[in-house]
């Protein structure tokens, strides 16, 4: 019998769903977690019978994803705080999120949980659909937090030809920098050395003068009266070619509102919630979710800012 009962942290609002199958996410806080819209969307669209359900987990992580499995939920996503925490009670990880170091959904399989991160595939998605490739880009990332790992692993996954990452601290900058040039440990070390250049926020002037692509990682933005992340340098900004912020709510930050000043094509994180999703129902159901579903899911969530 487990000391552990996961349907005790269902939030309110869902202790009287009934359904054939469960999805869920862990994480805390969750009361405001747009997943749902995404998964109770699909499975309304496609008939699939099953219902998804925000639990709220403060501690004893290891326990309820054990609980989890022993009551049959099919898969959870992972948010913050777990997405590193929860490695060591998944039975299996995928490559992709073992190089990330994180993983933000759990499936189902015979032995317990494999791990995955759909944030990867679905940042690229959301990018390569304005048109704009990753491949022999030269990428500035603003932050090197949790967020940021995926994202660099991204850009390295996908080809571009450099990238410099600014952090208030150098030495976390520099930190993620040698962990993704060591998932290449078949490489020349001057190669591996030329892939990623860690740059101190205050030295953000060592980067060469041209245009990049520039992808904010930061929290920086979250709140209506946030500034420019790490570097208050209007000009600084002119480099973009293109840029992304993976916040997204508010949907315009300061960030987002330069590069429009600018004209500059830029997208917040929106698009990115919608495909690391429906790639993890993707994994869950052993489906196809094409781009006529995409859309009207999209346009649900932008209902939620309105």
């Amino acid at each position: 019998m487990n000391s552990i009962n996961i349907w005790e942290k269902v939030i309110d609002d869902y202790k009287d769903v009934k359904s054939d199958r469960y999805l869920g996410i862990f994480g805390y806080p969750i009361k405001h977690t747009l997943s749902p819209v995404i998964h109770d969307t699909i499975s309304d669209e496609l008939s699939l019978k099953e219902r998804y359900i925000p639990f709220e987990i403060e501690e004893n992580l290891g326990e309820y994803v054990k609980s989890a499995y022993e009551n049959g939920i099919a898969g959870l996503n992972i948010t913050v705080p777990y997405k590193e925490k929860v490695i060591p009670y998944l039975c299996e990880v995928d490559e992709d999120a073992k190089k990330i170091g994180a993983v933000n959904t759990l499936v189902r399989t015979e032995k317990g949980y494999k791990g995955y991160n759909t944030d990867l595939e679905g940042l690229y998605r959301s990018i390569k659909e304005t048109g704009t490739e990753i491949k022999d880009k030269e990428v500035i990332m603003l932050g090197a937090g949790g967020a940021a790992r995926a994202v660099a692993y991204m850009c390295k996954k996908y080809g571009a030809k450099k990238v410099y990452i600014i952090n208030r601290s150098y030495e976390k900058a520099e930190k993620l920098a040698v962990d993704m040039n060591e998932t290449d440990t078949g490489m020349e070390e001057k190669k591996r050395e030329a892939i990623f250049f860690p740059v101190e926020a205050a030295g953000y002037n060592n980067i060469p003068t041209r245009k990049y692509m520039f992808i904010q990682c930061t929290s920086i933005g979250l709140k209506e009266e946030d500034g420019l992340p790490l570097i208050d340098d209007k000009n600084f900004y002119r480099q973009a070619v293109c840029a992304v912020d993976l916040i997204y709510n508010p949907q315009k930050t300061c960030f987002i509102k330069l590069m429009d000043e600018y004209g500059i094509k830029a997208i917040n994180g929106l698009k990115m919630l919608l495909y690391q999703g429906i790639i993890a129902n993707e994994y869950w159901n052993k489906i196809k979710i094409d781009n006529i579903l995409a859309e009207k899911i999209y346009k649900k969530l932008e209902t939620k800012f309105d």
